[in-house]
């Protein structure tokens, strides 16, 4: 794979300077000049740090949004930084974006951001948060997502009578995933699929499942898989059908912004004036997804994971996000907010879920705890 669209700059910028004159330094060097929000005057770290839990992708656009013109690659240290800019204005910071999944070795984003205290945000899924909660406990201050883009993945050739998995376990239907996902420990659990009819054993490849002839059904991304598969899985070169696993009940925010829960009180001065910068870079994102997303691909050569990504799917994943509603306002005008019904109901499902397995939940645990509208922007929204 080689899009590469955007040069790196020659001088990678400080990840982890603090202070004004840091600050002052970066914006003279590139003479930039304050816009309408300031987040160095509101309390911000002159670098804000945001931790991602993949290499980079479409479905972080938002967050690849926020730099400037010609950002600083370290591929080295598969991070980006750059000046944090709010719709083309810049705001007194800078912001540093880490890649995650391979380049961590695979922890956790909750683990590095209670290692790392350089880091500010970042994304953590409302089942994870519930699972840390006693430990390493987060909250989400931006639903980067409005429903989770994670499907399973089936074979209309194969079973062309099939609408949904309720049909596939009927037809008895081998399901691939990945091993120790909370997902389909509550869909076992909840009697939704037979363990007898899992198999644990998904690498992320697509090997398994092309040599079942369609026969396997698999778990993946809405926002990807489908296209990969028909267009660029040269053993299949076909369509899949899917259902998304918020149609099955359960409904975590996948990808939230968080922080570290006592950071919600200590850095509300800066998350009030940051989150809304969060909401709007997500809108001018879709509204205009080209410039970011050639930086993403050229991230991601210059990161040379070992992981492949197209300018197709990249493509594919912003029309289908918009498509399936998995990025948008939701039920209501607001892009970015979280509802603590839905937050509880995932507790009063997965709460169990984790008990059995011995994971200790904090006691008293609520929505608030998890999620909070506090600092989000209601005005700001997805055009209809």
């Amino acid at each position: 794979m080689s899009i590469g669209a955007l040069a790196a700059s020659a001088l990678l910028l400080s990840a982890c300077s603090s202070g004004s004159s840091a600050t002052e330094e970066s914006a003279d060097a590139a003479g930039l000049t304050v816009g309408s929000v300031d987040l160095a005057a509101a309390g911000c770290p002159a670098t804000v740090v945001i931790q991602t839990g993949w290499n980079p992708e479409a479905e972080h656009g938002h967050l690849y949004q926020l730099l400037g013109d010609e950002p600083a690659i370290d591929a080295s240290k598969k991070v980006v930084s750059g000046p944090l800019m709010a719709s083309g204005e810049y705001t007194g910071v800078d912001v540093e974006i880490r890649a995650g999944g391979p380049a961590t070795g695979y922890q956790t984003v909750t683990s590095l951001m209670y290692t790392d205290p350089d880091i500010l945000l970042g994304y953590v899924s409302t089942d994870e948060s519930i699972a840390q909660s006693d430990e390493m406990p987060t909250t989400a201050v931006f639903a980067s997502h409005d429903i989770s883009p994670l499907m399973i993945m089936w074979d209309p050739a194969t079973y062309p009578e099939v609408k949904g998995v309720s049909d596939l376990v009927d037809a008895g239907a081998i399901i691939r995933y990945f091993g120790g996902s909370a997902y389909m420990e509550y869909l076992t659990s909840a009697g939704i699929i037979p363990e007898s009819q899992l198999d644990a054993s998904y690498d992320g490849t697509p090997a398994s499942f092309v040599a079942s002839g369609g026969a396997d059904a698999q778990q993946g991304y809405a926002s990807a898989e489908p296209y990969v598969y028909e267009n660029e899985v040269e053993s299949w070169m076909k369509p899949v059908a899917y259902q998304l696993i918020d149609d099955l009940g359960f409904r975590p925010y996948q990808d939230p912004v968080v922080v570290r829960s006592a950071d919600v009180e200590t850095s509300a001065s800066c998350l009030e004036a940051l989150v809304p910068v969060l909401q709007q870079a997500e809108v001018d994102y879709f509204a205009d997804p080209d410039a970011t997303n050639a930086l993403i691909l050229d991230l991601v050569e210059q990161y040379d994971t070992g992981w492949v990504y197209t300018q197709g799917v990249a493509d594919y994943s912003v029309e289908t996000m918009l498509a399936e509603g998995i990025s948008g306002n939701g039920e209501n005008a607001t892009l970015g907010d979280f509802d603590e019904a839905r937050v509880q109901d995932l507790m009063d499902k997965m709460i169990p879920v984790w008990e059995a397995q011995g994971v200790t939940v904090a006691e008293g645990l609520t929505p608030g705890d998890l999620v909070t509208n506090e600092f989000i922007d209601e005005s700001i929204g997805m055009a209809e």
